[in-house]
């Protein structure tokens, strides 16, 4: 099968890339508007940006469903703010995360919703997940748009991590975080890592 994705419905092509592109990591979005009201949302389309400086990108799309056109509140309050806070998502938070991507309302705390905590931050005034294994704490770089969607560019002024998580010398024990992936519009727990090369 050969498919040229500029001549299918942007659904479709979207369903061929989120199913290949896999496992992606979730930033778990913490960002807070004008007034002080807090977000929370998770997004998929997330990695590293450059390592020196330190800097973490998120895709953000358009709203969908009944929000459809809209643009979305993380996006929104992130141009705003110019701080944002990127958590990160492991099976003990799955349910909380999932709830949180619920198009709730712009007056509804998401921190509530979910039935997380919100923490200060050390750097930034957006408050970080008081549960998420990890949290980066960011403040904007630049924000690019990309067809549809806008890629939001973060530099990382402040890290923080639990110590359960935390092997000693700048390593994170990933046996322990088992961080989540996204997979098409399912999930996986990532275990089971190894190093190559693997003997036969």
């Amino acid at each position: 099968m050969d498919v040229d994705l500029r001549k299918i419905d942007t659904q479709q092509a979207y369903k061929l890339m989120s199913g290949s592109v896999v496992p992606r990591p979730i930033a778990w979005v913490s960002s807070m508007d004008a007034e002080g009201e807090l977000n929370l949302a998770p997004f998929s389309f997330f990695t590293v940006a450059s390592r020196n400086p330190p800097m973490l990108c998120i895709s953000i799309g358009p709203g969908v469903g009944e929000r459809l056109g809209t643009v979305k509140d993380t996006l929104e309050n992130i141009r705003q703010q110019k701080q944002y806070v990127i958590n990160l998502v492991n099976m003990d938070l799955a349910n909380e995360m999932h709830e949180s991507a619920k198009n709730f309302p712009k007056d509804v705390d998401e921190f509530a919703a979910a039935g997380v905590t919100p923490v200060a931050s050390t750097s930034v005034s957006v408050p970080r997940v008081g549960e998420a294994p990890i949290s980066f704490e960011l403040e904007l770089d630049r924000i690019i748009e990309l067809g549809s969607d806008h890629l939001i560019l973060g530099k990382v002024v402040h890290y923080h991590i639990k110590d359960e998580y935390y092997l000693g010398n700048y390593k994170v024990d990933l046996d322990k975080l088992k961080p989540l992936g996204r997979i098409a519009h399912q999930y996986s727990e990532m275990h089971g890592f190894f190093s190559l090369p693997r003997e036969k």
